[in-house]
Order: C-alpha cells, then structure tokens, then sequence
C-alpha cells in the first residue's frame, strides 16, 4: 500500500483550519483517519487493516494531576456570558462540585462540576471551542 502524504498534510490542515479533533477520508480501498486528540496520526487502510501511528513531536509540556473530562459533546465557554468572568484560571482554588465551564450542547447549556478539590494547574480548552466526550477539559493538581 502506498502512503498519500499529500493527502494527510491536507488532512491535517482542514484539522487546523476548522479546529477539528478529527477527520476520515475514504476511497475505494483507503481510508485515512487523521486526529488530533492523542497527539498522533493514524493511518489505516480497509483492505490490509493495517494501522501505522506517526507520532507529532508534543511541544506541550507534560502535566500531572486529576483531570476533569467533558462529559457531552458541545462547545465550551469558560464564562457565563460574553466577556464574564471566567469559571476558573490557573492558580485558582476549586471544590468539588464548582462549575468549572458551560458546554453548550443542542441549544441547551450544561454546567460542568469539578470532580475533585484542588488548584487548577492547566485549562486545556479554549473560549468556544468544540469538546468531544471524555476530553481534559482543566487538570487539577
């Protein structure tokens, strides 16, 4: 099987260009699944069901503590309303149950509870962009 790269750096740009987690491609035999959710590519082809993993160099640096993960699919806001004061910021002291964001999901807003006591060491989503379930949405330490 021959490897289009041309077609994964196209891939990998609509990635970018649209804020996307992920994205397939299928032809005839091939399919080309691109994500950026681990932070690796994968490439598999129906007919061989051969998968090949090429991981991206990670320049994020590597932290530890309890992540709060999303819950739904939707978009995320990290304040209640347009240029409010956000839910939480790193450094901040939080408690179990405080509101960490709003994900807004088929026109209906959900409050997201922090699942543990703690400082907020990282908020890895930004205002208004689209969340997947299960993925960290802040890390706590």
């Amino acid at each position: 099987m021959e490897i289009n790269k041309k077609i994964i750096k196209e891939l990998k740009d609509c990635l970018d260009e649209f804020n996307l987690n992920e994205i397939e491609y299928s032809y005839k035999d091939t399919k080309i699944k691109v994500s950026n959710k681990t932070n690796s590519e994968i490439i598999s082809s129906e007919k061989s069901s051969t998968k090949i993993n090429s991981s991206v160099v990670n320049t994020k640096k590597d932290i530890s503590g309890n992540n709060v993960t999303s819950p739904i699919i939707g978009t995320a806001y990290l304040a209640p309303e347009p240029g409010g004061k956000k839910f939480v910021e790193v450094g901040k002291k939080i408690k179990k149950g405080d509101t960490i964001m709003i994900i807004e999901a088929m026109k209906t807003m959900n409050h997201v509870p922090s699942s543990y006591d703690g400082i907020v060491k990282e908020v890895c989503v930004s205002d208004g962009q689209p969340v997947e379930f299960g993925q960290t949405l802040i890390i706590i330490e």
